[in-house]
């Protein structure tokens, strides 16, 4: 335990260490642009929304799964909200009214995933791909493809909140990473997860509820992506009806850049959070530089490939150690 504990802090450490050099190197070919902080705060609202769906994709893809439907999740919450909310709508609902409901339909998208998955034995990437497109579809159909406005003042001007120079964006991801990271490691929720994502088998043996438990994975997961779509919303001060597309792809970057492996029972929320800073930073960056942002997509897309590859080759390598062991014993 001590050794997996030394590995994931050398891990973030490094991570750490990638990110601030990344940061000085642009700080310096940006002439002091990158490092403004009208720049480093607006990085850190962008990163935020990001950041608080990728913790739900940790616990997900600690699991050994796949959540594609989150970035639609995104969109749904964002627009349940607006509709609720609306004073130009039939609703019209305060704006406590209309987030319970819009976490409460993000929650239940994330429910019927479970089941899906779990009961319904659908492979988690074709169960949640179906999802993806099914609640976009929503999405489009209840707001006939446009923005939805009139939502209330204290919503739209959260996005420009700012407490101790910090952007109140930035605080709900801090705040939530933080909780997560407790959960993860002092709770049972957080130890069902790990054991679950090492070793379904052994975990049910062990007397763990498999299908409880999947079905808070989920669910929670779902939570973090509805309270992403809020946040998304008040930055644009609307439901959008494309809110949160490619959301998943950049969640899943960031839980990977982040240390987890794809394969379930490694990942850790502050390496989530460093890797969601540093897809930003490379995006922020390369547009501050004047980089074509298709090619940043690919850089992107190359690093997420490098990543799930020395993962598999460090399990490979240590299956091959395991062997060797064993062939010296015989």
């Amino acid at each position: 335990m001590a050794g997996k504990k030394e590995k994931k802090a050398f891990a973030e450490r490094n991570l750490l260490i990638i990110l601030v050099v990344m940061w000085v190197f642009l700080a310096i070919a940006t002439k002091g642009n990158f490092s403004s902080w009208d720049n480093i705060t607006n990085l850190i609202r962008q990163s935020s929304i990001n950041g608080v769906v990728a913790i739900g994709m940790t616990l997900i893809i600690i699991t050994g799964g796949i959540d594609l439907s989150v970035g639609s999740i995104v969109g749904l919450s964002g627009m349940v909200y607006a509709i609720m909310t609306s004073t130009r709508g039939d609703f019209k609902l305060s704006s406590f009214w209309g987030i319970i409901i819009a976490l409460a339909v993000g929650a239940l998208v994330g429910l019927i995933n479970a089941v899906a998955i779990h009961d319904g034995k659908v492979p988690a990437f074709i169960a949640t791909l179906g999802m993806m497109t099914l609640v976009r579809g929503i999405v489009m159909y209840v707001s006939s493809g446009r923005m939805v406005t009139g939502v209330p003042t204290e919503y739209r001007q959260f996005a420009v909140a700012e407490f101790l120079g910090i952007p109140a964006l930035a605080w709900t991801w801090i705040l939530l990473a933080l909780v997560m990271m407790f959960v993860l490691k002092y709770t049972k929720f957080g130890r069902n997860l790990y054991a679950i994502g090492s070793n379904e088998e052994a975990a049910r043996l062990s007397g763990i509820n498999i299908r409880f438990n999947m079905y808070a994975f989920y669910v929670v997961a779902a939570l973090f992506s509805g309270i992403a779509g809020l946040m998304l919303g008040t930055r644009m001060a609307a439901g959008v009806p494309t809110g949160g597309q490619g959301y998943e792809l950049d969640a899943i970057a960031s839980v990977v850049i982040g240390g987890a492996s794809l394969s379930g029972g490694v990942g850790t929320i502050l390496g989530t959070a460093l890797g969601a800073l540093i897809i930003q930073t490379i995006r922020n960056g390369g547009n501050l530089l004047g980089v074509d942002p298709f090619i940043m997509q690919i850089v992107i897309g190359a690093i997420i490939i490098l990543a799930v590859f020395f993962d598999q080759f460090i399990k490979s390598r240590k299956k091959g150690e395991g062997l060797k062991k064993l062939f010296k014993r015989v």
